[in-house]
């Protein structure tokens, strides 16, 4: 009978105690790949030690077990589109320019990370069950809301933007939108064809997903503006 000492998937891989933080984003780097392609129950530890620059016994000691590794992954994913929509510079461009951006920037980085998306619908699978339980989820998600908040309240004093929208449901719909082109593209392209898909397909989208928010905000009669 093996134990941890003798299986070589428990053993540490040299190097690893260099730099303990790189490891640990390596496995949620590896493991990111791994339940977005096999799910949760899908997903093999013994697999993504075998892929990582460390090993199981080390993976188990940074995250307990496969669910603490999938729902830090989830956090991980979060943690990364939330980082990026901070880089943006909102708060210093007028309120149109500050929503074009934050509405270009969903579509671009739900297309370039379709593992973000395929975490979330897996997630949904489950209920939710893993992202309850993680304790910084909305903390790292409340400040969206809060940058949306800000940029159409400038709109509204700006006398831009209509009354009665809330941020959190302009959230939904520039999440909705940016979503349903990455998590449904495989279906849509068999019944369809694959043309949306191209560069110059998904460049045009981006731009129509821009106009739509940007007609749903703007008070009616300035609408006209938006290709000038």
């Amino acid at each position: 009978m093996s134990t941890a000492d003798d299986d070589p998937l428990l053993e540490p891989k040299a190097g690893w105690k260099q730099n303990p933080e790189a490891v640990r984003m390596d496995i949620i780097k590896v493991a990111t790949a791994e339940f977005a392609l096999n799910g949760l129950s899908g997903a093999r530890v013994n697999e993504i030690a075998a892929k990582t620059k460390t090993s199981k016994r080390m993976i188990y000691y940074y995250f307990g077990d496969k669910d603490g590794l999938y729902q830090q992954v989830l956090i991980e994913a979060y943690r990364e589109v939330r980082e990026g929509e901070h880089k943006l510079d909102l708060e210093h461009v007028e309120p149109v320019a500050a929503l074009r951006n934050l509405v270009e920037f969903t579509f671009d980085h739900h297309r370039r990370n379709p593992d973000f998306i395929r975490l979330v619908m897996i997630e949904n699978i489950h209920h939710g069950e893993y992202l309850k339980h993680a304790a910084l989820i909305k903390s790292l998600n409340q400040p969206v809301i809060e940058r949306l908040e800000r940029i159409y309240k400038r709109g509204l004093e700006q006398q831009l933007f209509r009354d009665g929208i809330t941020a959190l449901a302009l959230h939904w719909h520039i999440s909705a939108l940016s979503f349903f082109n990455v998590s449904n593209q495989t279906t849509f392209s068999i019944s369809f064809g694959k043309s949306l898909f191209t560069k110059t397909g998904q460049n045009t989208l981006k731009q129509q997903v821009v106009d739509m928010v940007l007609r749903f905000v703007l008070k009616p009669e300035l609408i006209q503006q938006l290709g000038n």
